[in-house]
């Protein structure tokens, strides 16, 4: 107990035995006083130094020493400040004011640690009543600027997170932040539209920073169990969310996306089995389902995407498997499965152009050998498709017989000889002469067993010294029909030929 503490309650005309007491407690009270003070001066010699643990320590045993006195709070207060340790701090400041409603760095010490744990409005309270006992004090009306500020920021990250505006919410809370650099609030929403950006490392780093703090924050518990959510690791997404509704039962995202989590895994688990099962149509329809729960999972609505397209592609919905494959590359530009799918669907439908460009997109970020040989048959592909297709000018399929193109060219070479077109306008005799010779060059080549197996390949003929401009289809046409004289076209009437072979 102080002197003051002491002399309370003390009658004016003490007896002889209690005066000498009091005398005696006096004495004693100084000698208190003047170790609470010598404390306190240690105190300040360590904070100077920046010592501030050591600082921490003799505040505290001033404390200890003379209870009621405004300054030790202040200074401890101070130092706790100093160390980062804002809510120990609050509490020291506020009862250095408590003891003494005049003490204007009490008030500041109490409105610096509002504002930094995220309490502007309290915090505007302190600076405040800091400029009521001294209307010219600088440091307040600077902090209640600061506070003023921490409120805007605020209200802009709200609104802005109802517009879904994550971007904006986090730049509001990082500047927020720099005023107040332990509020927990703050750090929790900026970590959770990071998650909401698809920036899973650094939401991870924020609520982890808090969970070493307190691993009990149901908040950051959400958080974690967000990003791994989004990450598609589900089931220790659950986790995290189960454990937060522990610490807090009724926090209503945690649950929401507890519930959300659970439905993704089991509509995504029966999908796959109903496609293991060879179900293709239920497999469809249960991963329609799943993709209808969450849209703001990306990589598992991604994978969802893909899975649907590869359904397609066994139902022979190529052009459907391909918009499946697409938005699962738009929602995850890195996701090779998807390409690879995508691009087996552009060769099945012809598109080789396209099938070129995912397979370089997936080589270029695996180089396997696999991947290689898929891009190179692309290529060879795409190489042949831009050449003439002398089965499709046949009329024959690329596994015809011998047999089945000499058929097919005795069939066109009939039906495109320039003999049977004479009478017909110079546009269509000139369209019919140009038929007549593709038939001439499909028959020369896949008639030739190594010219066929040259050209099955995608090798280029002309490199290979075969000249397609120098042959003559009428040449062809009378060796294949037995020569000079051997067939004639004669017209039976306007516009009708019979054939007649000599």
């Amino acid at each position: 107990m102080c002197v003051v503490c002491h002399a309370q309650g003390l009658q004016r005309k003490p007896h002889s035995n209690q005066l000498q007491a009091f005398w005696a407690r006096l004495r004693g009270d100084q000698m208190l006083s003047h170790e609470a003070e010598s404390f306190k001066e240690q105190g300040n010699a360590y904070y100077a130094k920046k010592d501030y643990n050591e600082a921490y320590n003799y505040y505290t045993k001033a404390i200890d020493t003379c209870p009621n006195n405004a300054s030790y709070y202040g200074n401890r207060a101070a130092t706790l400040m100093m160390l980062g340790r804002f809510r120990e701090a609050l509490g020291d400041a506020q009862q250095s004011v408590r003891l003494d409603d005049s003490f204007v760095r009490g008030h500041l010490r109490e409105g610096k640690c509002h504002l930094s744990l995220g309490n502007a409005m309290a915090a505007s309270r302190c600076f405040q009543r800091v400029l009521e006992l001294d209307h010219k004090n600088s440091q307040a009306q600077q902090e209640l600027k600061n506070a003023t500020t921490v409120l805007e920021y605020e209200k802009i990250a709200e609104v802005d997170f109802e517009k879904r505006d994550f971007r904006k919410v986090v730049f509001c809370m990082d500047r927020a932040l720099e005023f107040a650099p332990a509020c927990h609030r703050f750090k929790i929403l900026k970590a959770e539209c990071l998650a909401l950006l698809g920036r899973y490392p650094e939401a991870q780093s924020v609520a982890s920073d808090i969970l070493r703090m307190d691993s009990t924050n149901a908040d950051a518990l959400y958080v974690r169990g967000l990003c791994l959510y989004y990450e598609d690791c589900i089931e220790k997404a659950v986790q995290f969310f189960v454990q937060a509704l522990r610490m807090a039962p009724d926090h209503e995202k945690a649950c929401i996306a507890c519930r959300n989590a659970k439905a993704l895994k089991a509509k995504k688990e029966d999908g796959n089995k109903a496609f293991k099962d060879g179900n293709y149509k239920l497999a469809y329809e249960l991963y329609t389902e799943a993709l209808g729960i969450d849209p703001n999972n990306i990589k598992t609505n991604a994978k969802l995407y893909c899975n649907r397209g590869t359904v397609n592609s066994k139902l022979r919905k190529l052009e459907e498997a391909i918009d499946d494959c697409t938005n699962a590359v738009k929602l995850d530009d890195t996701y090779i499965k998807a390409y690879l799918r995508r691009a087996q669907c552009y060769m099945d439908t012809e598109q080789y152009e396209d099938a070129v460009r995912d397979y370089e997109k997936v080589y270029q970020t695996e180089k396997t050998k696999e991947h290689k040989q898929l891009l190179k048959n692309a290529q060879v592909e795409l190489k042949k498709s831009k050449r003439k297709d002398y089965y499709k000018i046949l009329g024959v399929d690329k596994n015809a017989s011998e047999d089945e193109i000499k058929k097919a060219y005795r069939k066109r070479a009939l039906m495109h000889h320039p003999d049977r077109h004479s009478g017909a306008s110079a546009e269509v005799q000139k369209e019919e002469e140009k038929k007549f010779k593709e038939v001439g060059e499909a028959f020369t080549i896949l008639s030739d067993p190594k010219k066929k197996a040259r050209y099955d390949s995608g090798q280029d003929l002309e490199e290979d010294g075969l000249n397609m401009g120098d042959f003559d289809a009428n040449n062809i046409f009378k060796a294949f029909f037995g020569g000079p004289g051997g067939f004639s076209f004669e017209a039976s009437g306007p516009g009708n030929f019979f054939f007649q072979f000599g």
